[in-house]
């Protein structure tokens, strides 16, 4: 089975090894039709502590890092949305 990848922009990065990535998804409201938007945030790992707040980055899934961490950042995007790898 495929891993799950994730963008989102980091909004936390006061852990050791880790920030915290908030994602977005918009979908339409079945009722209303309007767009909605939906966030969520995801404790990843980051080895070398290279992310700080405000990087958009790109999150895989992984095994069980620790209690909450189930996902590792692969790499920044950058304003074009290419994926720098670090």
């Amino acid at each position: 089975m495929p891993k799950r990848v994730l963008r989102g922009v980091v909004v936390s990065d006061k852990n050791d090894k880790t920030v915290v990535v908030r994602v977005e998804r918009r979908f339409t409201h079945p009722l209303l039709k309007k767009t909605v938007r939906r966030t969520k945030r995801y404790q990843a790992h980051d080895e070398a502590n290279t992310y700080k707040t405000g990087d958009r980055v790109v999150i895989e899934e992984s095994r069980p890092v620790s209690k909450s961490k189930r996902w590792t950042v692969v790499g920044a995007l950058t304003p074009s949305g290419e994926i720098v790898a670090s």
